[in-house]
């Protein structure tokens, strides 16, 4: 009976993960050029409540986007995310109805839902898994929604033709590769390590639309010197206080950190 057990697939709560991630990420303070429970960050029109109005609306959907993979999990993984998108946007809806038009997760629901989506169609949920089944829904993304595309009208499409950069697209379509590369060293009671580890790494499309590719490198070099030199609370309000000079916020990687969190405790 023991044998028996040992090797019956362990269930895991993806939409309970990720709405924990949520509140995890915010919760975590102090991030430097975020909104927590110290400051806004780099945000005029973002605060701690804000953020916990939005976690309460756009929560319910997960266990939603789970469903909805589940119920098409026969389909090809080609077929998904035009079966995903318009419940994507509700859930979108749902946080700009909260928020007050203001746009607080729309990374987070990309990133969260196709995790959600991907629980319901794998037979068994591991990081693995669910990586590689995110990476097969978007295969193509960034050639179709990108590189495709002849304007540049999107922030996201601008930074493609500047700079090459494929932002959330990219690292759905890579299986979330900048997530993999720093959870070897995940630890769920080191999130700050976590988040500086991802800034350090991350092409965060968020510092690039505030502070261009100088302020990527800014935010990038600060986080890996502390990786290297050593960091306490004071280190942290210190970048936090220098981003926010620079307007700089690493939203991207505040996303990722929400992925890494999901990742690393399934």
């Amino acid at each position: 009976m023991t044998g028996l057990l040992a090797t019956k697939p362990r269930r895991v709560d993806i939409p309970a993960l990720a709405q924990e991630a949520l509140w995890q990420e915010l919760e975590l303070t102090p991030k430097p050029g975020l909104v927590d429970k110290l400051n806004n960050g780099s945000h005029r029109d973002m605060d701690h409540a804000l953020f916990a109005r939005s976690i309460a609306a756009i929560a319910p959907w997960f266990s939603r986007f789970a469903e909805l993979g589940a119920e098409h999990a026969a389909k090809d993984a080609s077929e998904q995310l035009r079966l995903l998108r318009p419940m994507g946007i509700a859930c979108e809806q749902a946080m700009y109805a909260a928020t007050g038009g203001v746009n607080t997760h729309k990374g987070g629901i990309f990133a969260l839902g196709l995790l959600c989506f991907a629980a319901g169609r794998v037979r068994e949920v591991t990081a693995q898994s669910l990586c590689q089944e995110v990476s097969a829904m978007c295969q193509g993304l960034v050639t179709r929604e990108l590189a495709a595309r002849g304007g540049a009208a999107t922030a996201g499409e601008r930074q493609f033709r500047q700079f090459g950069l494929t932002g959330a697209r990219g690292e759905a379509e890579s299986g979330f590769a900048t997530v993999r590369r720093v959870l070897p060293h995940w630890n769920r009671h080191q999130l700050h390590e976590t988040l500086l580890r991802l800034i350090a790494v991350n092409p965060d499309s968020n510092l690039v639309s505030r502070g261009g590719m100088d302020g990527l490198r800014y935010a990038q070099r600060y986080a890996r010197q502390l990786l290297v030199n050593g960091w306490d609370r004071e280190a942290l309000e210190m970048m936090d206080r220098a981003l926010i000079a620079r307007n700089l916020s690493p939203g991207g990687s505040a996303d990722l950190l929400s992925v890494a969190w999901v990742l690393g405790e399934c």
